[in-house]
């Protein structure tokens, strides 16, 4: 069984989706520590042509926290300015009306932490491309109490029986092939393949959110995009 870990980002790039298309059961990793300015709670769309970001504000959040504890902020009015920043932006673009559905989705106003929000984005985009991943939540079991880093994710992979764990390019330089050799997992990486498409910016911006190029790519050229990104 093929596995993946990773915290869950808000609308997060297409790499995280090649990741997601590399595995049969990608596991959303909450219970560590909140990073000011990650991807939790934000991500970056074009605007007028140049990046912006789009932002789900959050309140006492901080290093003491983790990422499954952190809410959103009380303010509902920036629900509004979200919507209203993105249909300005995107109102043009071929698949506006499906995208702009997926994230008005995402952030229900009864929903109080952000990172059920950054999941729903995650599951919303998956369902949208029809990829066949198995989508489930930390269940806070894994390994021995304390553990962190490799030692937890070799945790993950035992509980969940994985033979091959999957991850993003940056965690070449965090993970040690020949450790996950020795407990009988394969250690492998996706190379995301951020390719041109049509945007509204002079030259082509890559890396941007999953909702910039859901906003210009039909479902089916948009996973086909996701699935370049996964070694044979």
């Amino acid at each position: 069984m093929k596995l993946a870990l990773m915290q869950p980002y808000f609308f997060p790039y297409l790499g995280y989706f090649s990741l997601l298309a590399a595995v049969d059961r990608f596991v959303f990793y909450d219970e560590v520590q909140w990073i000011k300015n990650g991807w939790v709670n934000r991500n970056r769309v074009l605007v007028g042509g140049a990046t912006s970001y789009l932002t789900v504000p959050v309140r006492d959040a901080g290093p003491s926290r983790t990422i499954a504890e952190v809410e959103v902020a009380k303010d509902a009015g920036w629900r509004r300015k979200m919507f209203e920043m993105v249909r300005h932006a995107y109102r043009k673009a071929p698949y506006f009306a499906p995208v702009h559905d997926l994230l008005q989705q995402a952030v229900p106003e009864a929903q109080p932490h952000v990172s059920a929000m950054a999941k729903a984005s995650v599951r919303l985009v998956a369902g949208y491309l029809a990829l066949p991943v198995e989508l489930v939540d930390d269940p806070g079991r894994q390994g021995e109490p304390g553990l962190i880093g490799p030692e937890r994710v070799l945790g993950v992979c035992r509980d969940e029986k994985a033979t091959a764990y999957w991850n993003l390019p940056g965690g070449k330089a965090l993970y040690d092939a020949e450790r996950f050799q020795a407990a009988g997992v394969a250690l492998r990486f996706v190379e995301p393949v951020l390719e041109p498409y049509p945007q509204f910016a002079a030259a082509f911006v890559p890396g941007l959110s999953m909702l910039d190029v859901l906003m210009h790519n039909s479902p089916q050229e948009a996973r086909r995009m996701a699935e370049a990104g996964v070694p044979a």
